[in-house]
């Protein structure tokens, strides 16, 4: 009989982006007891009156049931899945048997939460039968169609003997001449597939009843299907409905011919169990047919289908003796899987199958049904394939917080608001964790201030600043940004293969939080350095091993960080180190062992080659050569044991006789340009002189004229 079994607690839930197990709810993401309820199995949330600590947001409520309890919830809000039982007659025989029970359910189910209830189905001896003959009326099945008109009341006689009611009846197909000339043969059964539709669609015309409904079509050739129709310029589809004119197909030259898709899902919707009853030469191209449609059969033909009878009873017992549980078109956001208990039975399927089945054996369902979202009530059919009995289920959701809270003022909000599942809803003008804010009673600014994360943006321009306090916004994924400034959000972090986090650790506030045995930004990598591995150290120091590969420091190149092409060695930073280690001098003479612990040293009589030099305080040249040692900044140091100390140049005799020097050519310089100035005013002066002496005048100007006087005539000397 009927059972039910609502598993929690086992399964992945989601919640719009984001993946949780069953201890790990989503807290930080919801603000509501629906929110939480909804999410899935595992989430719990907490109505505890002071359960929250002040400034603490209400998703600390929503967790699961453990967690919740070690933290001192005493009442918790937890929602199963209902199941209703409308109709679950017994599984009889006779007149009006009943092979499938129950027959009517209601689920009321919480989104993610899987529910399984047992489906029994038990065949039933005496159920009717019709069965429906199709025949090819191709000429080279003209001696069949003799024989099968003259076996027709055996193998009534025969179907009856098995369930005690039967019916037969029958028709025969040929193709129009439209669809003939596809291929020229005017024998061609290229209408079989149009037959079988026209079987499945018209079922008042052809009268199938309440029954196990057989299907046989008997040819010898092959069939034609979807697309092929184009070939006699008839492109329209066929729609799959009934089209009998006094028992004639008659969109013949109308319609295409209809795909093995559409033929599989009419005969599934009307419970048909097609039988190919076709010649050994056909037998490959049937049963690659008939591995596309659920429930069918094929049998091969004699020469002249004397073996009729006897294909149609053997394949009758092996379709029935198959049970296949199956379900109609579903609903969205609905989902299925059937498990069974018998030998052949397939685990979590999407349909249940038990083979070689007895009549008046009994055999078991599991069907799990899940709504993986909050959904109206919605109503699909389950049942055996072939058969006319089906269960109906309806689905509805537990979306609700179902606290049972008044919608009165409480004080535990100051009076300013309800308590909803613990928390607060206040009433407008009303915010904070208490409703104990009230909006205007603080300067607006000092307010706003107190919503800046480093006097940045406001809430980080994820959510509204209310009395000071940041209101989060809701997320891309339908979830909540969270924090005092609203930084946070779980839906931002690096995926791997696809997956968050890799789908080994948990995203939190933007940041992969890592599994135990995982690392990585994105936790895609399994914990190990043995790639990273020298000798005797990890990166030789200079690294750290992530993921199985070394990530060095500074320029250091992978695969171990051994080598730094960019790197100079340190000779100058070194020089005080290698001379109070070498030398016993400079300026770390007293603490030479602390301060110069980095380097390891050895003095040696030559130097094969020479990688610094350097002068010490005392103004001598060192020779030495550096090679780094794993780490950072850690040296062998191989030092020549002589300084080189011969005394440098005069610098100021250097300088004073450079400055002498620069003195002299000046002056020298000014000495030629004065002579040389002399001597060209000395030559213009002996020019002069010498056209003074060769001057020859006659004492009088010859260019030269007497002024003109001109009298006033009104000047008078006596005046």
């Amino acid at each position: 009989m009927l059972q039910s079994v609502c598993l929690r607690g086992l399964l992945l839930l989601m919640v719009g982006k984001h993946v949780f197990t069953q201890e790990q709810c989503v807290k930080s993401s919801v603000n509501s007891c629906g929110d939480c309820i909804i999410s899935g199995p595992g989430c719990a949330w907490c109505k505890d009156l002071n359960f929250t600590k002040p400034g603490e947001q209400e998703a600390v409520r929503c967790d699961s049931v453990a967690v919740l309890k070690d933290k001192g919830c005493s009442a918790l809000i937890d929602p199963e899945n209902k199941l209703n039982k409308i109709s679950t007659k017994p599984l009889t025989a006779g007149s009006h048997p009943v092979q499938i029970t129950p027959q009517e359910l209601e689920l009321n189910l919480r989104p993610g939460n899987p529910c399984t209830l047992t489906v029994e189905f038990k065949r039933a001896e005496g159920y009717p039968v019709d069965l429906y003959y199709l025949m090819d009326l191709s000429y080279s099945m003209k001696d069949d169609l003799e024989n099968v008109k003259k076996l027709g009341s055996d193998l009534l006689n025969e179907l009856k003997s098995k369930t005690g009611n039967a019916r037969i009846d029958g028709n025969k197909f040929k193709d129009m001449v439209a669809k003939q000339h596809i291929s020229g043969n005017l024998d061609a059964p290229e209408g079989s597939l149009d037959a079988i539709m026209q079987a499945a669609v018209c079922t008042k015309e052809i009268g199938w009843g309440n029954s196990t409904r057989l299907l046989v079509l008997a040819t010898d050739d092959g069939f034609h299907m979807a697309g092929d129709g184009k070939l006699a310029a008839i492109l329209e589809p066929n729609l799959g409905t009934c089209q009998l004119v006094n028992n004639k197909y008659s969109k013949s030259n109308v319609w295409d011919y209809p795909s093995v898709g559409q033929i599989a899902r009419k005969l599934e919707e009307q419970n048909i169990q097609p039988i190919f009853a076709v010649t050994k030469r056909m037998e490959s191209v049937y049963k690659s047919l008939s591995q596309l449609i659920p429930k069918s059969a094929v049998g091969v033909l004699s020469d002249d289908s004397s073996n009729v009878v006897k294909l149609i009873v053997d394949a009758y017992n092996n379709l029935t003796s198959e049970v296949i549980m199956a379900h109609d078109s579903l609903p969205n956001h609905i989902s299925i899987k059937y498990t069974s208990d018998c030998k052949d039975g397939e685990m979590f399927s999407d349909r249940g199958r038990c083979a070689n089945v007895a009549i008046g054996q009994t055999v078991v369902f599991d069907v799990t049904v899940t709504a993986e979202k909050c959904i109206k009530n919605q109503t699909f059919n389950i049942g055996p394939l072939g058969f006319g009995e089906k269960l109906k289920v309806t689905v509805s959701t537990r979306c609700e917080c179902e606290c049972d809270d008044t919608n009165k003022p409480h004080s535990h909000c100051e009076n300013n608001g309800v308590v909803v599942c613990g928390g607060c809803r206040c009433n407008q003008g009303y915010i904070g964790q208490r409703c104990e804010c009230q909006i205007g009673q603080k300067d607006e600014a000092s307010l706003r201030a107190q919503c800046k994360k480093d006097n940045g943006t406001e809430c980080e321009g994820k959510g509204d600043c209310l009395c000071g306090r940041c209101q989060c916004h809701i997320t891309e994924g339908n979830s909540q940004y969270y924090g005092e400034f609203c930084e946070c959000d779980d839906e931002h972090c690096e995926n791997f293969n696809n997956k968050q986090c890799g789908g080994h650790g948990q995203c939190k506030c933007g940041k992969c939080e890592c599994n135990e045995g995982y690392e990585g930004t994105a936790c895609h990598c399994a914990i190990s350095d043995k790639a990273c591995k020298t000798k005797e150290t990890v990166c030789h120091n200079r690294g750290t091993c992530v993921c199985n590969q070394c990530k060095c420091q500074r320029e250091y190149k992978r695969p171990y960080c051994k080598e730094c092409p960019t790197c100079q060695a340190a000779c100058q930073q070194s020089a005080s180190c290698v001379e109070c280690l070498a030398f016993e001098s400079g300026p770390f003479q007293k603490n030479c062992s602390k301060a110069c612990d980095h380097l390891k040293h050895r003095i040696s009589e030559k130097l094969a080659k020479s990688d610094c030099r350097v002068k010490d305080a005392e103004g001598c040249w060192m020779t030495f050569t550096m090679t780094e040692q794993d780490g950072l900044d850690k040296y062998w140091v191989n030092v020549l044991k002589s300084r080189d100390c011969s005394e440098g140049p005069r610098i100021a005799a250097i300088v004073g006789g450079s400055l002498a020097g620069g003195a002299l050519i000046g002056l020298l310089i000014l000495l030629i340009v004065k002579a040389c100035l002399y001597a060209s005013d000395l030559k213009d002066w002996r020019r002069f002189e010498k056209d003074r002496k060769l001057e020859k005048f006659s004492g009088i100007n010859p260019l030269f004229q007497n002024a003109t006087t001109i009298q006033n005539p009104t000047f008078s000397e006596d005046s």
